[in-house]
């Protein structure tokens, strides 16, 4: 059996993985209780990669091993048999949505060879991100965000308030909020997880032109490993705050804290993702249950073809 025909079906278990992690944190949607669901996903997540035929290696998860029991960066996942690979989750992109009953609430997880995607600390990390068929440059993160909406209503032959930007809102965004009003742009704000919206706006229904803002490192390379599969571009800086964050980075390997990371310095080459809808977003339907059979929706995406699957599936319970 060939490599790419391995990677194939090692996608296929870890969309079960998926899958089944979607249907374990459903159960704790709207209890307002993030640290339930948060950890009902981990468990259901790593009970099912170590079932998966994989030697895989977490590099992006809940955090480093003295903080995290479970999926710590660094902690070996699967029987130990087969491709070596490295595994980027998050069980739960959106904890306090799905604790509030939210829309937009994801299991993701992304795979590659080994070696090919960033070791981003958990830290914050300074994004913007569009999807494809622009001029390369079209975005440059050292611009306001007033000068991205022009640039990129330049590119794509409309005004600057035809353009919609996804915000995290939060008062750190005061500033990015003000300069998008200024030059007329849409702002959709979003409450937590910007994974979804950084893949919406790689899609044809024009939701989201773009995504801007500061939020966590780990699904920034979660969400550049989505992208790096539909096309765009992204580009990224460390937020570092103070020096136990300074200390993480270069536990990873890195040493220059003002780097510009583009969307292939962050996954270099191959690699697949696979997001399951919690509840109802703007990508996926949430899980449903009907009598004794549940229901999920996720996409499954690859960066060596460019293929993007819809995948629904139900099964007995």
């Amino acid at each position: 059996m060939s490599e790419a025909t391995n990677m194939s079906s090692l996608v296929d278990s870890l969309l079960r993985v998926s899958e089944l992690t979607a249907a374990a944190a459903k159960e704790t949607v709207g209890y307002g209780d993030e640290t339930l669901a948060d950890r009902i996903a981990v468990d259901a997540m790593r009970l099912a990669l170590n079932k998966v035929k994989m030697n895989g290696r977490i590099v992006i998860g809940e955090g480093e091993r003295d903080e995290a029991p479970m999926l710590h960066v660094g902690e070996k996942v699967g029987t130990g048999e087969g491709l070596e690979v490295d595994i980027a989750v998050d069980p739960l992109e959106g904890t306090s949505v799905t604790a509030r009953g939210m829309a937009n609430a994801l299991v993701v997880l992304a795979v590659s060879p080994q070696g090919q995607m960033l070791h981003a600390p958990d830290t914050y990390m300074n994004k913007i991100a569009i999807g494809p068929g622009y001029p390369a440059n079209t975005i440059n993160l050292d611009r306001t965000p007033a000068e991205n909406v022009r640039s990129l209503a330049k590119a794509k032959g409309v005004q600057p308030n035809e353009i919609c930007v996804s915000v995290l809102d939060r008062p750190r965004h005061k500033d990015i909020m003000n300069s998008l009003r200024e030059v007329g742009a849409r702002v959709m704000l979003i409450p937590d997880g910007d994974v979804a919206t950084v893949i919406a706006t790689a899609q044809k229904n024009n939701l989201v032109d773009m995504y801007i803002g500061v939020g966590g490192a780990p699904e920034g390379v979660l969400g550049a490993a989505a992208l790096k599969c539909l096309g765009g571009e992204f580009y990224a800086r460390l937020v570092i705050r103070n020096s136990d964050e300074e200390q993480r980075a270069s536990r990873l390997g890195i040493t220059d804290l003002k780097r510009c990371y583009s969307l292939d310095d962050l996954v270099k080459d191959e690699a697949s993702f696979i997001a399951t809808g919690v509840t109802n977003g703007i990508l996926v339907d949430g899980v449903t249950r009907d009598n004794n059979f549940v229901s999920t929706h996720s996409l499954v995406m690859s960066s060596v073809n460019k293929m993007v699957r819809t995948v629904r599936s139900k099964w007995k319970i």
